[in-house]
This record gives C-alpha cells, structure tokens and sequence, in this order.
C-alpha cells in the first residue's frame, strides 16, 4: 500500500529515526557488555541526535510559505537546533557556569532582528497580497465545502423526491396495464409509459450516483471505493486504509478520481487488471490506481484534465505515468485539512 506512492521526506526521516535509534540501541549494549562505568554512550546518542533534529526542525519549517516567512522559518529552527546542542553539551558536561546563556541570547537576537527587517522590507502592497491570497484560500474552501454539501441535497432530493414519484407511477402504470388486458391498443400505449418511466428512473439514479453516491454518503470512503472495484468491468483489488472520514469534499474528489480512472482502464484496456490503494496518512490521502494494461494515456485529455482540476482545486497534487506497453498509473494527493 505504502509502495504504492514515492518515497518522500516523511519516509526519509523515519528511515534516519530508525538508523539513529539502532546505532544508539547498539552502543549502549555494548556499554553494559562490557562492565557499565562512565556512560559514555550518550555522546554517541547526542551525535546522532543532532542530524536527526536539524532535520526535522528543518522540515517543519520548510511547511511554511515560499518568501521571507520560510526563510525566518529556517532560521529560527536552526537557532533553536543550535541552542539545543549548547544546553546539552553544557548539561552533559557537569553543569557548572551557564555559559550556554549568552550565545543563545545572541541566536534569538538575530532571529528577532532577521524577523523586524523582514517586516519592514515587505511594502505595503505585499501584506496587501498576502493577506488577500490567505484570504482566498480559506473562502474558496468554504466555497467548496458548500458546493459538496448542497450537491449531496440535490442527490437525496432526486432519490426522495422525483425517483419515488417515478417509481409510484411506474407501479399504478402497470396496475393500469393489467385491467386494459382487454383492450390491447391502449394497454400498449400504458406499456410504453411505463417503460418511459423506467428508462427515467435508470437516468435519474445515474444522475444521481454522478453527483453523491448513496454508499460514499453513508459508508464512507473505502466502501464505495470497494463498491466501484466489484462494479468494474475489469478485475479489480481495492487496499484502503482510512483512519478517520476526510472531509466531504475531499471523499468526493477522491471517489470520482477512484471512478474515472476505472472507467477509463475498462474502455481502453477491456483485457488488464487494476489494483487501486487509498491510504491516509497525516493530513494527507493518497489514492493511486494502476492497471497492467497497454498504457500510453494522454495526461492531457479531457477525462483526466477534469480530474486534474478537481485535485488542484483542493490544493492537491494529480499525476499520471502512462508509458506504452508499461500500463497506466494514475495517482492522487489530497490535503485533509478541515
């Protein structure tokens, strides 16, 4: 499930992690194995703990915006990485004179200087920037969250109301054919209503399926992801972990990704099969659905444009390797954030 996506920087990190606790593990056996004394594994902890830090604070900060709030961002944690090191080397060295006092006083210093020049270079027009594009960001969200909501009462609304009248009708049509069985002119004309009025229905629940799945509404993500997989036309293995339901416009965009993407895989790859993974990881769903099919789709058509959108519009991030006689694998990074 995991292989299904890159190796990126959260996995690094957890790879050094491991590494580090292990030479740690390591030295420290080795300590007790030989009669304890002086602890000195724990200089060979602190040494690997100073990488593995400055890694991580790095990798925090670099979560903040491109420009000079990163960049403050940076400087601070390795201010901080560095004034941690002085605190521990003093603590580890017996204590005594607090000499880690003054330097660390010279670090925040230059973090606050850093920061009131930043501010100060940033004109007028900037702040106006910024603050208009964070402001943006929060109400196209809103935005969205509001389409998802009123397009899940528009589903329920035609299954409740227009599905049901139709499917009412459809049965007083049929009770309406069975007493003309006398009168075999009009009780053929009773019968084309009726399947005019099952042809409506079908368009209706497929309209409606288009729009909010009753399975995705009700159970949820990985269920209706389950669902498209037994429905495909092609065979298809579904892994999904989801620890917590994503927001209703993200479970959306995931599904219809999960959709289209076997859709596609059953028209021009009627012979293949499919593997499709949705993972949450953080604040991040992963969906990724490949097929050993021909490949060679275009990243550009209008199916997959359309997806691409709807991924962007959320702050994802949409891609598709489709090399020739390679098969097809389209993967997808939705932010979870409410």
């Amino acid at each position: 499930m995991a292989a299904d996506r890159e190796f990126d920087g959260n996995d690094v990190l957890a790879l050094q992690l491991s590494i580090s606790a292990l030479l740690g593990l390591i030295v420290t056996v080795l300590w007790g194995a030989t009669g304890t004394g002086y602890f000195w594994p724990m200089w060979v902890w602190f040494a690997v703990a100073v990488p593995l830090g400055t890694h991580a604070a790095v990798r925090y900060a670099m979560r903040t915006p491109p420009g000079r709030t990163r960049a403050i961002a940076v400087h601070g944690a390795l201010s901080g990485i560095a004034g941690s090191i002085m605190l521990v080397v003093w603590a580890m060295a017996g204590g005594g004179s607090f000499w880690p006092l003054i330097p660390i006083a010279g670090l925040g210093a230059t973090v606050a200087m850093h920061s009131v020049i930043a501010a100060s270079l940033q004109r007028p027009q900037e702040r106006a920037l910024h603050y208009r594009v964070d402001e943006l960001t929060r109400t196209r969200r809103g935005a969205l969250d509001v389409q998802a909501a009123e397009l899940r009462r528009i589903e329920r609304d035609l299954h409740d109301g227009a599905q049901a009248r139709l499917v009412a009708l459809s049965l007083h049509l049929g009770r309406a054919e069975e007493r003309l069985a006398d009168r075999p002119e009009v009780a053929d004309l009773v019968r084309r209503a009726r399947g005019e009025a099952g042809a409506a229905i079908a368009e209706l629940r497929d309209l409606a399926r288009g729009i909010a799945p009753p399975v995705l509404t009700d159970r949820g993500l990985a269920a209706a992801v389950e669902a498209l997989g037994r429905r495909s036309a092609i065979p298809v293995t579904v892994d999904a972990t989801i620890d917590e339901r994503p927001p209703p416009v993200v479970e959306a965009a995931a599904y219809f990704v999960v959709a289209e993407a076997l859709t596609n895989a059953a028209k021009h790859a009627p012979g293949a099969s499919a593997h499709v993974s949705v993972e949450q990881a953080g604040e991040t769903l992963f969906v990724s659905v490949s097929d050993d099919g021909p490949g060679g789709a275009d990243p550009a058509g209008g199916g997959l444009t359309g997806l691409r959108h709807r991924v962007e519009a959320l702050d994802g991030r949409f891609e598709v390797d489709s090399t020739p006689d390679g098969g097809t694998r389209i993967v997808a990074e939705l932010p979870c954030e409410s």
